[in-house]
C-alpha cells in the first residue's frame, strides 16, 4: 500500500517560478554529518542543492540511495597510516515512505527497491527518497547491492546505477510523476532508458556532467549491460548499436547527452572542456555553465557573517582566533600536536586524487624545509581528504604525507574528512590551497565555503576559480602554464610557483601588512557572495535548464 508519500510531501506552496516539479538523481547527498550516504564533492553539491532548493520553495525532490555502510569510515592503522573500516549505519530518523517497485536485474525478475524518505523538517532539504534493497524477499546478493557506495565490483556498481534510475524512476511514478528528471552525472543513466520507453519526452530529461577525468565518465560493454538488464527491456542488436560507441560500449556520458534536452557544466571553463571533449559524437544535446555553488546558510559561521557585513575586523579576527583553536584541539586529539592560533595556518583538504597533487608542497624537499623552517614568517600545514578505499596511488600519497609529518610539529595529517572536519578546516584556516592540474578540476567548491569563512584561496587557475579570483586581491592565484606539457614539468613549474607566492605574497602580506590581509579576506567573502551560493544555483537550473 502507499502510504500519505504519494504527494510530493513538501511543507510549503513552491514559489510561481519554480512551479515545475522536478526529480533529481544524485547517487550521493552530503546533507548532515550524522547521514553517510556521501563521499566528497559531488555529495556536498547535491546536499547544498536540496537545502537552497528549500529554501527558494522549489517543487523538487531528491533521488538517492540509502548506502548501508556509507562510503568508508577513515581509522589509521597502528603506525597511524590510513585504515578503511565498514560500518553499518541506522538512521531512526529517516521513515518508511511506502513505496516499494520492483525491478529486473540480471537473471533475478523480481528484485524489490523500497523507498525511505528524509523528510524536509529533519535537516532542511526538500524531500529526499533514499532507495535500498536490503529488504526482507531479497536474495543476500541482491540485498547487498546497496551496502557499499561506489563499490569496486563492477557488477555490483551496474546493479547501483539500474537501482539509482529505474528504481528511482518506478518512485517518482508512484509519487505521481515529475515534470522535469535531472540526472546529477551519469550514475543514474537507465531512467533515461526507462522513461524513455515509458513515453517521456526528452524535453522532459537534463543531465549534469561533473568530471573531464576519464574514471569519472563511466564506459562499460554494451552487450554486458544489455544482459544486466540495464535499459530496463532487454534492447534488440539494432537498438543496442544506435546507443553504442567506441567499439561496442555505452558510455554514460554521450547517452545522457544524447537522451537529454539540454545539459550542463559545473563551471564556464568545464563547459569549454566539456563541449571539447564530446564535439567528436553525434546527436548530443548543448551544455550550458551552471557553476556549482554550496549552502551559505549551512557552511559559513555566522558570527564571521556579521563581522564581514559591519567590515569589523577586531571581531573577525577574534571570531577567527576561536575558530582556530577549535581545529587545533582536532589536530591536537588526532596527532597530539599544539598548533598556535597565530601562525599561518595552510590546509589541503579534499579528496585524494593524484590529479589534485596533495604533495605539490613537497615537490622540492629542501625549499619545503626551508618554508617549514622559517623562524621569521612560521607556517603550520594540515591535510586531510579521502582517497577512494581501492585507489592505491592516491593511498600511497596519503601514506607518505602521514609518514613525513608525523615527528614534525608543525605539519599533520587528519583522517575523518567528512562535513564537520571539512566544516573545521574552512573555518580555521588562513589559506585554502587548492593544486589541481589545470582543466582536470570540473568546479571544486570547497574553495567556495573557505572564502565565506575568510580564508584566502591559494590556487590554481581552475575550475570555478577564473569566475571568482583576482589574483593579489581575493586570492592568490598561480601564473597559468601549458596543460599539453608533461606532467612532470607541469608540477615542476606549479611547485616553484607555489613556493614563490607564499614566500613572496602570502607570508609577508600575512605577517608584515596584517590591514591588506584583512582586506584581501573581506574582498573574499564579498567576491564569493551571494556570487557562488547555490541560492544562485538553484535560481539558475530553473531559469536555464528546466
Amino acid at each position: 500500500m502507499i502510504s500519505e508519500y504519494n504527494k510530493w510531501h513538501l511543507p510549503y506552496t513552491p514559489v510561481k517560478e519554480f512551479e515545475k516539479k522536478v526529480a533529481y538523481f544524485s547517487m550521493e547527498f552530503g546533507i548532515h554529518q550524522a547521514l553517510k550516504i556521501y563521499s566528497g564533492g559531488l555529495g556536498f553539491l547535491a546536499g547544498s542543492h536540496m537545502r537552497s532548493a528549500f529554501e527558494n520553495k522549489q517543487n523538487m525532490i531528491g533521488i538517492g540511495i540509502l548506502w548501508k555502510y556509507g562510503y568508508y569510515d577513515q581509522d589509521r592503522n597502528g603506525d597511524q597510516t590510513l585504515k578503511t573500516n565498514f560500518i553499518e549505519k541506522t538512521y531512526n530518523f529517516l521513515e518508511d515512505s511506502g513505496i516499494e517497485v520492483e525491478i529486473k536485474l540480471h537473471d533475478n525478475p523480481a528484485v524489490k527497491v523500497r523507498a525511505m524518505v528524509l523528510k524536509p523538517e529533519i535537516f532542511g532539504t526538500v524531500p529526499i527518497y533514499l532507495l535500498t534493497t536490503d529488504v526482507e524477499g531479497n536474495d543476500y546478493l541482491s540485498k547487498t547491492i546497496t551496502h557499499h557506495l561506489y563499490d569496486a565490483n563492477h557488477l555490483t556498481r551496474i546493479s547501483q546505477s539500474i537501482v539509482l534510475g529505474i528504481g528511482g524512476a518506478k518512485v517518482v511514478e508512484a509519487l505521481g510523476g515529475a515534470d522535469v528528471y535531472h540526472l546529477n552525472e551519469g550514475h543514474a543513466l537507465p531512467a533515461f532508458y526507462y522513461l524513455r520507453d515509458k513515453g517521456v519526452k526528452k524535453d522532459q530529461m537534463v543531465f549534469t556532467t561533473h568530471t573531464p577525468e576519464k574514471a569519472g565518465n563511466e564506459e562499460r560493454d554494451g552487450r554486458h549491460l544489455n544482459r544486466c538488464g540495464f535499459f530496463g527491456r532487454y534492447f534488440s542488436d539494432e537498438e543496442l548499436a544506435n546507443e553504442m560507441v567506441n567499439g561496442g560500449m555505452i558510455n554514460y556520458t554521450v547517452s545522457a547527452l544524447r537522451l537529454s534536452k539540454k545539459a550542463n557544466a559545473v563551471s564556464k571553463l568545464h563547459s569549454k572542456v566539456s563541449r571539447n571533449m564530446w564535439k567528436d559524437y553525434n546527436g548530443v544535446s548543448k551544455i550550458i555553465p551552471i557553476t556549482n555553488a554550496q549552502n551559505q546558510n549551512f557552511w559559513q559561521d555566522p558570527v564571521v557573517e556579521t563581522a564581514h557585513e559591519k567590515k569589523d575586523a577586531k571581531m573577525y579576527r577574534q571570531r577567527k582566533n576561536e575558530l582556530k583553536k577549535e581545529l587545533f584541539d582536532e589536530v591536537l586529539n588526532q596527532t597530539e600536536k599544539l598548533f598556535d592560533p597565530n601562525v599561518l595556518t595552510i590546509v589541503w583538504a579534499r579528496r585524494f586524487a593524484g590529479y589534485k597533487r596533495a604533495d605539490l608542497l613537497l615537490y622540492d624537499l629542501e625549499r619545503f624545509e626551508r618554508l617549514i623552517n622559517n623562524k621569521k614568517y612560521p607556517v603550520q600545514i594540515i591535510w586531510a581528504g579521502k582517497p577512494y578505499p581501492h585507489d592505491y596511488y592516491a593511498i600511497d600519497i596519503f601514506n607518505h604525507l602521514v609518514n613525513y609529518t608525523k615527528y614534525k610539529h608543525n605539519l599533520a595529517v587528519l583522517i575523518g574528512y567528512e562535513i564537520e572536519l571539512s566544516r573545521k578546516l574552512k573555518e580555521g584556516s588562513d589559506i585554502w590551497l587548492n593544486t589541481p592540474r589545470i582543466t582536470r578540476e570540473a568546479s571544486g567548491t570547497s574553495g567556495m565555503t573557505a572564502a565565506m569563512n575568510g580564508s584566502v584561496n591559494v590556487s590554481t587557475n581552475d575550475g570555478w576559480i577564473p569566475e571568482f579570483a583576482k589574483d593579489g586581491e581575493n586570492s592568490f592565484i598561480f601564473p597559468e602554464i601549458d596543460h599539453n606539457l608533461p606532467t612532470w614539468d607541469q608540477d615542476k613549474i606549479d611547485s616553484d610557483n607555489l613556493y614563490d607566492i607564499l614566500e613572496n605574497d602570502v607570508l609577508p602580506a600575512y605577517y608584515e601588512n596584517p590591514e591588506k590581509w584583512q582586506q584581501i579576506v573581506f574582498n573574499s567573502i564579498d567576491d564569493v557572495v551571494p556570487e557562488f551560493t547555490s541560492k544562485r544555483m538553484a535560481s539558475q537550473y530553473y531559469e536555464e535548464l528546466y
